[in-house]
């Protein structure tokens, strides 16, 4: 048979003109490092338009996400400490973990590999190179402050590949390619006085954080033995002080103080943190399987072990703001804000495992936070965008920004900016103009982006002109009980929408094993959007006899200025409990109250964390109101707000309506090229992507089937098994039509929710 010509080629050649293959390939914009930052700034430009090259040095994308780390996905809803309310990210992100509580709800880290591979496989203007590691970067001729080009090598294919374009993202980790085009950059932490940083590490604390590896387990239902390799670490005891935090029952990315390297360049000394943390992990399993002190591992083996660390820390670039702790706990809201972080300033200590003091110190802003544009491009290098833990921060700020779903949003806003320049032929900066930052932010809102303070003015948006009529609306007079009562432990409490004027009187079941008094308080945020209860606004305190089933009315008495949510909270008392219901729906969420660890603090300051409840079957409060909350009015639905904030910004159907429905109805006929449907994704769930499960496959708010028709009746799209945020209709070709009616099937635990209805033209961008 005779060979291919490539083979005999290259068989007959002499060794002295062999040479590894070259390819070129040119793009609008290179992205270097494939984690969720860089992929979401990869497929939003691409989605946007733009010919995209993502070079990925790994096999897998996702970066610390992937099956390669295993650390789970989180950023702003994060219950540790924080009192952020429907906060988890939006846009591309919340996509992706949509569909991997869709296709995964156990947490499996090799099916969220496919769901990121998908992502990107299935965008043509996406060229995806993995295994391909830069390590070189041209510039411009005559221009030190553009790149042109950067050269990566596959070793899967033995091939260097240069690629070139006018626009360029570092979303690497460690900053290879801005660190390559001479980009200015920080390493370690900044002095207290470099940006007026109370939380900024000492000496003793370091300077910073290091990686981890994670391990898991397996039961094989029979004695298994272990024998230690011989780099092992020996005498677990009496060099990890948290040894006796050891045990069985806790793995993965539970074990995420398996830390170490804050000392080392965390850059070039990985290869010898990878070591040490081999034998950090080898010799704890030794200590479990053979210290005689847990007999319970006596049928586990080690399922896995992670072959590279999971890095935190390691270079931070400067654009032309660095956001610092003050933007962090102060919650400035920037003009140029694209994005926004939540998760605490989440410090930890240079020594890591080795360390005597708590694995992380934690400094809580009191609810999520702006980041601006600036953070996002080189302050330097005049085509290099920003994007994952390398953004424009100070090393405090940056302990909140390094979670991995904030910079996935900023991967997006990067994504979006770079469509941008691209479509206007300017440079990142450029787009800081006036037109330019509105038409950015537009784009972002409009794909789901939330920016804490901004809602979507879309003047192209058909809708705003239309009549707006429903099957139902749900009048909150109320939700049943039913579900087992909450025992007052703690502290515990309801968040409620209240709009101006009167709170109404709530009635609510209590059930009290003794003679006690309870006491319930009205509380609020300082801002209207914020879920932090710091001010007072009424209490009431009612003497009960002993007795189950006692109804009490909470009659507050209390003027509300403006809309806003409200927190019925009751103090906590043992001998009480309040009636609880099974409803859920939109913009409702029950918390308790408890206190934060000893490591953390909020803007220095000592105030309540309210977390939400998770126990099965009672959801919220079981009431009734007198008169009604309102808070669900059809015109949610073109308010320009896509998620609850200061009120549920949704239009929710009665739950005893059989078939609920809004119609859009204009005065004459539309010419419609697509319409936008956005719906309820709990942004109150944090999702978290493996290790985790989840009790459903898809967020109860969601509607399970969603059909449009037009005026005649005819169905223009379907949605069956529907389980996005958001979904884009592109008619193949123009519809003509004076009116949508949306039907929506909810899931059986939720009543039909709808957040946004937006139709364009053919023409509009």
């Amino acid at each position: 048979m005779p060979q291919p010509p490539l083979l005999r080629d290259l068989a007959t050649s002499p060794p002295s003109s062999r040479s590894l293959r070259e390819e070129t390939v040119r793009a609008d914009l290179v992205v270097v490092g494939g984690g969720l930052a860089g992929l979401c700034a990869a497929v939003t430009a691409a989605r946007a338009g733009a010919e995209v090259a993502l070079i990925q040095d790994r096999p897998v994308l996702g970066g610390n996400a992937s099956s390669e780390v295993r650390l789970w996905a989180l950023g702003a809803t994060c219950h540790m400490g924080s009192n952020n309310r429907w906060s988890r990210e939006g846009g591309l992100i919340n996509e992706l973990m949509l569909e991997n509580l869709w296709r995964n709800r156990e947490g499996n880290p090799i099916l969220f590999d496919t769901v990121l591979l998908e992502a990107a496989w299935r965008e043509p203007r996406l060229r995806l190179l993995l295994n391909t590691s830069v390590c070189e970067a041209g510039k411009a001729e005559g221009q030190p402050d553009r790149i042109a080009w950067v050269r990566g090598y596959c070793s899967q294919t033995s091939t260097w590949i240069r690629a070139e374009a006018p626009l360029f993202c570092d979303a690497s980790g460690d900053g290879v390619l801005g660190f390559l085009a001479g980009a200015s950059f920080h390493m370690g932490a900044e002095g207290r006085e470099a940006f007026d940083e109370p939380f900024a590490p000492d000496q003793e604390f370091g300077a910073l954080l290091g990686h981890s590896i994670y391990f898991y387990t397996r039961d094989t239902g029979q004695p298994v033995a272990f024998v230690p390799p011989a780099y092992a670490l020996d005498n677990v005891p009496g060099r990890i002080p948290r040894y006796r935090s050891f045990d069985t029952r806790t793995q993965g990315c539970r074990l995420w103080w398996i830390e170490h390297g804050g000392r080392m360049d965390t850059v070039h000394d990985t290869e010898r943190i990878k070591w040490e943390l081999w034998q950090v992990v080898y010799g704890v399993w030794d200590y479990i399987k053979n210290s005689g002190e847990h007999p319970e591992a006596a049928n586990l083996t080690l399922e896995w072990v992670g072959a590279i660390p999971g890095k935190r820390e390691s270079r931070r670039f400067l654009g032309p703001h660095v956001l610092c702790q003050k933007d962090v706990v102060e919650r400035t809201r920037f003009p140029d804000a694209v994005a926004h972080g939540g998760w605490s300033i989440d410090l930890h200590p240079a020594d890591g495992v080795f360390s005597k003091l708590a694995g992380s110190h934690h400094l809580h802003s009191r609810a999520v936070y702006s980041i601006p544009y600036r953070c996002y491009f080189s302050r330097d290098i005049r085509n290099l965008f920003l994007a994952g833990r390398i953004i424009s921060a100070s090393h405090v700020a940056f302990g909140s920004t390094r979670v991995m779903c904030t910079c996935a949003v900023g991967g997006q806003a990067v994504g979006m900016a770079a469509a941008h320049c691209r479509q206007h032929g300017c440079d990142p900066a450029d787009l800081l103009a006036p037109p330019h930052l509105a038409a950015l932010q537009r784009d972002l809102l409009r794909n789901g982006q939330f920016i804490p303070g901004m809602v979507l003015e879309d003047p192209q948006d058909l809708v705003a002109t239309a009549t707006l009529e429903t099957s139902s609306t749900f009048d909150l007079a109320g939700l049943p009980g039913g579900a087992p009562p909450r025992r007052l432990d703690v502290p515990w409490g309801q968040w409620l929408p209240a709009s101006p004027g009167r709170f109404p009187d709530l009635a609510v079941t209590v059930d009290a094993e003794s003679p006690a008094t309870l006491t319930a308080r009205l509380r609020t945020s300082v801002r209207p959007d914020e879920y932090s209860p710091e001010g007072e606004i009424a209490s009431v305190a009612i003497p009960l006899e002993a007795g189950a089933g006692q109804g009490v009315v909470l009659q507050f008495g209390a003027d509300i200025p403006d809309h806003r949510y409200v927190l019925v909270a009751f103090d906590a008392h043992p001998a009480l409990a309040v009636h609880t219901s099974p409803a859920r729906a939109t913009g409702l969420v029950s918390v308790h109250g408890h206190r934060r660890e000893e490591t953390s603090t909020v803007g220095g300051e000592d105030y309540e964390v309210w977390s939400p409840e998770r126990r099965p079957g009672g959801h919220n409060l079981a009431f009734t109101a007198d008169p009604p909350i309102a808070p669900y009015p059809a015109e949610s639905v073109r308010d320009g707000s896509m998620r609850p904030t200061d009120r549920p910004h949704a239009w929710v159907a009665d739950p005893a309506d059989a078939d609920p429905s809004l119609t859009v109805r204009w005065d004459s006929p539309q010419t419609l090229g697509r319409i936008v449907l956005a719906f309820d994704a709990d942004y109150d769930h944090a999702l978290e992507t493996v290790q985790w499960g989840h009790p459903e496959r898809a967020v109860p708010f969601c509607p399970e089937r969603v059909q449009v028709s037009d005026a005649e009746g005819r169905l223009l799209a379907e949605s069956l098994d529907h389980h996005q945020a958001q979904w884009e209709i592109a008619f193949p070709d123009p519809v003509r039509t004076a009116v949508l009616r949306i039907r929506l099937t909810p899931r059986a635990d939720a009543p039909a929710a709808l957040v946004a209805v937006r139709a364009y033209a053919p023409t509009a961008p």
